[in-house]
């Protein structure tokens, strides 16, 4: 079995710490480099029901998509949230790995498995890495649809390919209007809308989509935009990085078993789909 320090030595060649923003906080977050690893297992978010399924599974190592401190502590404390995290990592042997803006960048990265997702034919980076001499590298993706549907049947496509959350997919847009390009993004997208008009597709998959944002880039054109949970724009990442990690220790002889964890951990649980009339004015108590 392989140590510690030899599985991340192969996860910082896919996703280097050194692609990663400035303001992020990705690597290894506790574990001993000498430890033998045998079972990994792949999440989006390195919360306490995903630390206490890798203590069920056995697992000696979490790969997680989300930093644990972003913005850094000051007390790893198990009356704290995150301090309980850390505190039933390491009373358990279990490390904790965590690749964020690194592996939305990475070729291949966070939406090249969105667009894989989607069944999307991808066409390059929606924000090229200018590091990268191949131009594979960067942030989002744009890409083809083997042929066009309706920016509604795109929705539907979405809403049915995609980890299934209380949100669902919400779209802004003519519902009738022919869908042929897209950008993705997964995670937060809406700072890119600058991009995603240059790059001339018809729609933009993403998620965290705010009101105003969302409303002046409608005014200003007809791009329409998909709006998905955070977690479920994120999620096939972990399958994708899974295999890639399975590729490696097949390479090396290592005999890892990888798992990708099921648990929903996005943080939205209900969703009351509205049932009002059309005309706001018509609502009780509403102004005429």
């Amino acid at each position: 079995m392989p140590r510690l320090s030899e599985v991340i030595a192969a996860l910082d060649a896919l996703w280097p710490p050194s692609q990663a923003e400035q303001w992020d906080a990705v690597g290894t977050v506790c574990g001993d480099p000498d430890a033998e690893v045998s079972r990994v297992l792949f999440a989006v978010d390195p919360v306490q029901d995903i630390v206490d399924e890798a203590v069920k599974l056995g697992a000696d190592l979490v790969v997680a998509h989300h930093p644990l401190y972003l913005r850094g502590t000051t007390t790893v404390e198990a009356g704290t949230f995150k301090g309980r995290v850390v505190h039933t990592l390491i009373k358990n042997d279990i490390a904790l790995h965590v690749a964020h803006t690194n592996a939305d960048t990475a070729d291949p990265g966070v939406s090249d498995a969105l667009a894989g997702a989607l069944d999307l034919r991808i066409t390059g980076p929606l924000v090229p890495d200018p590091t990268d001499p191949e131009g594979r590298r960067g942030l989002g993706r744009i890409c083809e649809l083997d042929r066009p549907e309706t920016l509604r049947e795109f929705a539907a496509r979405a809403a049915a390919r995609l980890p299934r959350t209380a949100q669902g997919i919400r779209a802004a847009g003519d519902p009738e209007a022919l869908v042929r390009t897209v950008a993705v993004s997964g995670g937060s997208g809406d700072s890119l809308f600058d991009q995603v008009r240059a790059a001339g597709v018809d729609v933009f998959l993403t998620a965290d989509l705010r009101h105003h944002p969302v409303s002046e880039a409608r005014e200003r054109g007809p791009l329409a935009l998909v709006d998905a949970a955070h977690w479920a724009t994120e999620w096939p990442w972990c399958e994708q990085a899974a295999a890639q990690l399975d590729a490696i220790s097949e390479r090396h002889g290592w005999g890892l078993r990888t798992h990708v964890s099921r648990t929903v951990t996005d943080p939205w649980t209900v969703h009351a789909p509205s049932d009002l009339p059309s005309s706001p004015s018509s609502i009780s108590g509403a102004p005429n």
